[in-house]
């Protein structure tokens, strides 16, 4: 064999070498990610979002007596912001036939029932960070074929006030986020809006009041928008307040497109 021929071979077989330690390495930190999950799932069990009961390991992340009573979104749905309709003949819900919305589209996951309520309410108020991971790969597993047909650039994540930060320690919609994010490998950024105004609890108000309640309250973190497509992404949608007031912001600052992915929505009879 001739000198080059010596040298090609040597090169290969390195960058042979090379590539079998890469997956030998990749591998010993894959079984190290799953050792330590078991590990933890031994100290601290899984615990079901919906009814807070211990999940067994061959469960997954939900009980099979939880899953079977979960309200999924099913068609027909209104075209506009997704929720679940009575009848097929008709495109949107009543609420979207009587406003109009300023983001593009939405989806949502679940019917926000009784069994959603108290599982986000838990989530979101009462420390349970860790029902994010299933939360957010349902809504990957559903949703990610949507999100890529939507041609979106990122997630951004609808910001809390951070008084409200400080005193829950997370944004509950930047968990979800995080997670769709991790599922679908679709960019999180959550330094595009931030909420200027601490407002009154949008379930307290009625209709009319939540949109005066939301005026101003966000503006952009930074001077400049990269994307011209996004999605938002929050835990529960109902008339659509929040949603609107973040695409204005949006719209106002050359995003193009705003679309909406939402754990939880109202009903839309």
């Amino acid at each position: 064999m001739s000198l080059r021929g010596r040298l090609v071979m040597r090169s290969r077989r390195k960058n042979l070498h090379k590539r079998r330690s890469a997956l030998i390495e990749a591998r010993r930190e894959e079984w190290g990610i799953q050792l330590w999950r078991e590990i933890l799932d031994i100290i601290y069990p899984r615990r079901c979002p919906v009814c807070d009961k211990i999940v067994l390991p061959e469960e997954g992340l939900v009980c099979q007596g939880c899953r079977r009573k979960l309200p999924y979104i099913k068609e027909p749905c209104c075209k506009k912001c997704g929720k679940q309709i009575r009848r097929e003949e008709d495109e949107y819900c009543g609420d979207c036939r009587r406003v109009r919305h300023a983001y593009t589209e939405g989806r949502a996951l679940f019917t926000y029932d009784s069994i959603m309520r108290q599982s986000v309410s838990a989530f979101k108020y009462k420390g349970r960070q860790e029902y994010a991971e299933w939360y957010g790969e349902e809504l990957a597993k559903h949703f990610g074929g949507q999100l890529k047909r939507w041609g979106a650039e990122a997630l951004i994540p609808v910001p809390v006030h951070r008084a409200r930060y400080r005193k829950r320690g997370y944004n509950q919609a930047a968990l979800l986020a995080e997670q769709i994010s991790y599922h679908t490998g679709l960019e999180m950024d959550e330094n595009v809006l931030v909420r200027t105004k601490k407002t009154v609890a949008q379930k307290e108000l009625g209709t009319r009041e939540r949109g005066k309640n939301l005026q101003e309250a966000f503006q952009l973190r930074k001077n400049v928008v990269q994307y011209k497509k996004v999605v938002l992404v929050d835990d529960i949608y109902t008339t659509g307040s929040t949603a609107d007031a973040c695409a204005k912001v949006l719209r106002q600052n050359g995003v193009e497109q705003i679309y909406l992915l939402c754990l939880c929505i109202g009903d839309g009879f």
